[in-house]
Parts: structure tokens; C-alpha cells; sequence
């Protein structure tokens, strides 16, 4: 690998111990796990890898990613947890059992005050088609590729409220400075 990364002022040259190291996957909690992985699933065309439940902290885990048709994932659901958990850009959503019954219960998206977490992002290979395909399945929009001052970059909420950025790769050459 030839690419050393962008440096900027607090950027150091990564330890020789990180060498293997990855981003697995981003977590959200979820209210309701039916209504998530249904938006998840449908809208997003993510395929759970693996759930595992922890019974004594009454919670689930949930692991989903755009698979490939190349992607080789294990039916034994021990290897399949080693597999997953070797993957890049996995989505965890985690569901504390009994919060979807609860009627004024929600998680806080990150984006109201006090700000925090801000989004996740899922490219796509047409923007128009998928602005298209969330309209027809009544996505909540915060911004449409033609509106505001960064064209092309479409925001969407999950479920929960979340804000998820929708991009097309090969518009983004022009991005920023």
C-alpha cells in the first residue's frame, strides 16, 4: 500500500501494532427490532449476518450488511459469527428488550441538542433511482439531492429518527476543497 493517508496537524503515522486492525461495524439502538430490520431490509437492502441474544442483560444484537454475490458467508452460525465479525462496514443495530412497547420511548438521534453523533452513509449506484425508491416507500427526507448547498448528497431518517447520508461514489470527486 503506497497511499500513507492525508496529513494533517494530530495526524500520526499508525503503530506497526495496528497493522490488521478495522472498522467492523457502527451500533444503534432501536426501539422496535421488527420495524428497524423491516426499514434495514427493505429500504436499504441490508441482510442480517447474525443475531445473538444476552438473555441475563435482556438485550439483542443484530448484524446486518449489503452483501455481495461473491461474499462467502458460512451457514454454521459459529463461523458465521467469526466471519462477521472479520467484515468491514457492518451496521449493529442493538434492542433493549421491552423498549417497544414503551410508547413515549426514544432514543436520542444525535442531531437534536445537544448535538453528538451525526449520521451513518450508505453510497448507492444512482441517486436518482434511490431518491426515487424512498419516495415510493414513504422515507422521511431531511434533504433531497437538489436542495441545500451540497448538491447530490441526499439525507433520509430510519425508524428511530436516525439520519442516514444516501451518496453516489462517482459524483463525489467534486467534494470539498
Amino acid at each position: 500500500m503506497s497511499f500513507q493517508g492525508e496529513q494533517y496537524p494530530g495526524v500520526e503515522n499508525p503503530a506497526p501494532q495496528t497493522q490488521g486492525f478495522r472498522l467492523n461495524h457502527s451500533m444503534l439502538r432501536v426501539k422496535d427490532p421488527q420495524k428497524a430490520l423491516a426499514f434495514y431490509s427493505k429500504i436499504l437492502g441490508m441482510r442480517v449476518l447474525r443475531r445473538l441474544d444476552f438473555e441475563e442483560m435482556q438485550f439483542s444484537l443484530y448484524f446486518l450488511a449489503n452483501l455481495e454475490n461473491a461474499d462467502q458467508v458460512p451457514e454454521d452460525t459459529a463461523q458465521r459469527s467469526v466471519w462477521t465479525f472479520n467484515q468491514k462496514g457492518l451496521l449493529e443495530l442493538t434492542h433493549n428488550w421491552g423498549t417497544e412497547t414503551q410508547e413515549d420511548f426514544s432514543y436520542h438521534d444525535g442531531n437534536a441538542e445537544p448535538q453528538g453523533f451525526g449520521h451513518i452513509c450508505f453510497s448507492v449506484p444512482d441517486l436518482e433511482a434511490a431518491q426515487a425508491w424512498f419516495d415510493g416507500n414513504d422515507v422521511e427526507f431531511i434533504k433531497r439531492a437538489d436542495q441545500g448547498k451540497m448538491k447530490d448528497v441526499i439525507f433520509i431518517k430510519d425508524v428511530d429518527g436516525y439520519w442516514i447520508e444516501v451518496v453516489e461514489a462517482a459524483r463525489m470527486g467534486a467534494m470539498g476543497d
